[in-house]
């Protein structure tokens, strides 16, 4: 029994020896650790104070302090453990760091992979805070880009976070790249108007809505001819090419185009269907030359049927239409 006390007072013994031999390592290398702590952070402000002079890489700025002062602080920590541990190399430091670097990745791959996108999207400046964008269906406004993911406002007021990976690998539709942006208007006039004269009606009215800009000048087309109407296409820029904007101008155009073809006796008709009884009461009826809604004409084409009008003692021959005073009789 007293063979075991005697080395436990050994060993506390030996123990506090190192510990007080240790000591001046110990406090050297905290205060190390230290000074590096305070130095990330005067770096990290000093970085951030440089980069951000310019407004477009501001949140570039952002990121790129907090590397530096994450990167000081690891300096710091390898520095601080070669001190209060000798026996450890630096060689050693960075082989563990290799090691544990390399477990890590194979755990965080999808963080990793994200801070990447983050940074590559900061750095090319592919779209910045405020831009209005369109990420695989989800439309709204950059309200931040962060290391691991962007910050979308839809317009309809909730909050989307993509991960900086999606967007770097999908296609991103940037609405507010430009200062300029064409909007299209579809109207449809009757198969009778005049199509030259609903284009001259259609300009003179967009030309009178204030915000619609002159150069380009806005234009009309002939798109489509639909199922009860001529369609035209109205084309015409703004600035700024906002979601709002573009809303509020299309609103404007559509409410004063009505009035102005009512006025000029142009029609904007709606869907109707047609129904033909080929071969009734017509004297065309069944003739593909003179009624060709949807018939097929070869030029050899059949007339219409012949029959006796009823009444008549001479026995006339004659087509249908020709009488109107009985159609009980027709055969």
């Amino acid at each position: 029994m007293n063979v075991h006390i005697e080395r436990l007072i050994t060993k506390t013994n030996e123990m506090a020896n190192t510990v007080v031999e240790a000591a001046p390592r110990i406090a050297i290398g905290v205060t190390i650790f230290i000074v590096f702590i305070i130095a990330s952070r005067f770096v990290k402000k000093s970085f951030f104070s440089i980069l951000s002079r310019n407004r477009e890489h501001a949140n570039l700025a952002h990121v790129l302090s907090r590397l530096s002062s994450v990167l000081i602080v690891v300096i710091g920590f390898l520095v601080a453990s070669g001190v209060i541990f000798p026996s450890v190399t630096p060689a050693d430091l960075l082989g563990l760091l290799g090691i544990g670097g390399v477990a890590i990745g194979f755990a965080f791959k999808d963080i990793f992979q994200n801070f990447l996108a983050g940074i590559l999207i900061l750095v090319l400046r592919t779209f910045k805070i405020g831009d209005q964008i369109e990420v695989d269906g989800i439309e709204g406004t950059v309200e931040d880009i962060e290391i691991r993911a962007t910050i979308i406002k839809t317009y309809d007021n909730r909050r989307v976070i993509i991960p900086n990976a999606d967007i770097f690998s999908s296609k991103v539709i940037i609405n507010t790249a430009y200062d300029k942006r064409r909007i299209s208007a579809i109207i449809g006039i009757g198969f009778g108007d005049d199509i030259v004269k609903a284009k001259q009606v259609i300009l003179e009215a967009v030309n009178k809505i204030e915000g619609i800009l002159q150069e380009p000048p806005p234009y009309v087309l002939v798109t489509n001819y639909g199922g009860s109407s001529v369609d035209l296409e109205l084309r015409f820029w703004l600035t700024p090419p906002r979601r709002r904007d573009v809303l509020d101008m299309t609103d404007a155009v559509l409410e004063v185009l009505k009035p102005a073809l009512f006025g000029a006796g142009i029609d904007i008709p709606f869907p109707t269907q047609q129904i033909l009884f080929h071969d009734q009461t017509e004297s065309t009826d069944g003739h593909r030359k003179s009624q060709r809604e949807g018939w097929p004409t070869a030029g050899n084409d059949p007339g219409p049927r012949e029959f006796k009008i009823p009444g008549s003692s001479s026995g006339t021959v004659g087509t249908r239409g020709e009488s109107e005073t009985s159609s009980a009789g027709v055969q």
